[in-house]
């Protein structure tokens, strides 16, 4: 499978190609067609499975990339239904180690889901509204 471009400028997995068309499948809705070869282009440098990932809104992939571990996703739905929240909150509610928590929030604020706040004068954390939209997909 490849990633090509068709004519109208979008992007599409090529699904099997034939001497004349191709038959190719838009990610983002699973919507099949066929396009002359002619009218294709190949977009190098893209794997055909990233492509196939659009199919997920944008936020919930951020999410499902941040995320190890079903502990790591419920902190984040914490942090999404709770916060903001202190880091001495965050200690004292969940059982997570000061490095464990400290680790999953770098990696959360990295992909952009959280942001560094300040709860009763404290250092915390508040979901962003990435976070709040990758959550509600995945909730659906």
């Amino acid at each position: 499978m490849r990633t090509v471009r068709g004519p109208d400028g979008r992007t599409y997995l090529l699904v099997k190609r034939s001497s004349d068309a191709s038959r190719v499948r838009d990610p983002k809705t699973g919507e099949e067609r066929h396009f002359p070869n002619a009218e294709l282009e190949d977009v190098g440098g893209e794997s055909p499975l990233e492509t196939a990932a659009r199919a997920v809104p944008e936020s919930a992939r951020r999410v499902l990339v941040a995320v190890p571990t079903e502990q790591a996703l419920g902190l984040l739905v914490e942090l999404v239904e709770r916060g903001p929240l202190s880091v001495v909150e965050l200690m004292d509610a969940y059982d997570l180690c000061e490095s464990d928590l400290h680790g999953l929030l770098t990696e959360f604020k990295i992909a952009g889901l959280i942001e560094e706040t300040r709860v009763y004068g404290e250092r915390g954390y508040e979901a962003t509204a990435v976070a709040h939209e990758g959550v509600s997909h995945l909730r659906r």
